[in-house]
């Protein structure tokens, strides 16, 4: 994140949930190491209260996220952690299309005035992000509603309000009766494809690297990514 004085830059650390797209935590500081890394993801587990072994991390490959010692806690916390490619952009794709909202909003300062405003700016923003956008990839529901749940219950509001609508007005359907849009059941970053011998479903992810240990089949899925244009 820039700062209005030539060469001064601000580390934005966010940890995203990659079903809801729900940011879990963030963090604004001076600096880019694995010690802050660490403070930022161990509160996260426990505000989330998340099990041992349920988690699998998927992060850039900044060097906080591969310094020994971060990856020496995600072990002890159960974490399975996955790397992105070297030099391959988009193993980290929903962590930068949140990167690029952010960057794209009105009122996005381009540069800030100091790590206050940079706090207070992002603040706000996660605020708007979480609570009231509306994502395109969540068929239009926020990723307060799908990280929560809420969302099956506005659903079925949304769907009572269309049946009404057909029933009373069937001849402005010509599909037929509307179905509102859902959330996908599942989402994933570079699936593992089904073979043809197999015709069951796949439903594994596959990661381009595992560097901790922990169970290969997990419950959730966080992406971890950190922003900073100075490299």
């Amino acid at each position: 994140m820039p700062t209005r004085r030539r060469g001064v830059y601000l580390n934005l650390y966010v940890v995203l949930d990659l079903y809801s797209r729900f940011i879990v935590a963030w963090m604004v500081s001076h600096k880019e190491n694995a010690a802050l890394a660490q403070q930022l993801f161990q509160e996260a587990v426990d505000r989330y209260g998340i099990p041992h072994g349920a988690l699998t991390l998927h992060q850039d490959r900044g060097s906080p996220m591969i310094a020994r010692s971060y990856l020496d806690l995600m072990g002890e916390l159960g974490v399975t952690c996955s790397h992105s490619r070297p030099r391959v952009s988009n193993d980290n794709p929903f962590s930068e299309s949140q990167f690029k909202t952010s960057k794209y909003q009105p009122d996005y300062p381009g540069r800030f005035e100091s790590i206050v405003h940079a706090r207070q700016w992002y603040s706000a923003y996660v605020d708007w992000y979480n609570l009231l956008h509306h994502h395109s990839g969540l068929a239009g529901f926020t990723p307060e509603q799908v990280f929560t749940g809420r969302y099956r219950e506005i659903a079925e509001v949304r769907q009572r309000a269309l049946d009404d609508s057909f029933e009373a007005h069937p001849e402005r359907f010509l599909r037929g009766r509307p179905k509102v849009a859902l959330p996908p059941d599942s989402v994933s970053i570079n699936p593992v494809q089904p073979d043809d011998d197999d015709p069951a479903p796949y439903s594994v992810v596959n990661f381009p690297t595992l560097s901790a240990a922990g169970a290969t089949a997990t419950k959730s899925t966080l992406i971890f990514n950190d922003l900073s244009e100075s490299g």
